[in-house]
């Protein structure tokens, strides 16, 4: 079952609860996570939401030995794979240099929805589910040069 968790880390003294998120993240089965930067002076913090399988949702799906798993290289057109292919590595760079999980830059599924629409602009990446204004303000442009340098 996929359900929410909700974390609110401060800029400043934020160690304790950036533990917390951390340990949440590497207990759960995380499908996504949704963070915005609110400033409010001294008192600015990270919120973030964690979208995760329940324990529940991961056991039925162990027990009914399906995965979610997707084969994008079936699914995508041999264009639109290499496109996807060529922004998984530049998620992984991202990823390697910022020290966090490739699917807190973006998930596989927005990738591959990127790579189909062919996103010109920063509203075409609005358009797609889960990608928000941070996403887009903080990866959009390098996410768009790469799109540019493949020819889209």
């Amino acid at each position: 079952m996929q359900q929410w968790q909700f974390f609110r880390v401060p800029v400043n003294n934020g160690a304790e609860a950036a533990a917390e998120f951390n340990r949440f993240l590497r207990g759960a089965r995380v499908l996504a996570v949704h963070r915005e930067f609110v400033v409010q002076g001294e008192s600015s913090y990270w919120a973030l939401a964690v979208e995760f399988l329940s324990e529940g949702g991961v056991a039925a799906r162990r027990e009914s030995g399906k995965r979610n798993k997707v084969d994008w290289r079936e699914v995508l057109s041999p264009e639109d794979f290499a496109l996807y292919a060529r922004l998984r590595e530049w998620r992984k760079k991202v990823a390697e240099e910022e020290a966090v999980p490739v699917y807190t830059i973006f998930t596989n599924e927005q990738l591959a929805e990127v790579a189909q629409r062919r996103c010109a602009s920063a509203a075409a990446l609005a358009e797609i589910d889960g990608i928000g204004k941070g996403r887009i303000e903080r990866y959009g442009n390098n996410l768009l040069a790469v799109l540019n340098e493949a020819g889209r």
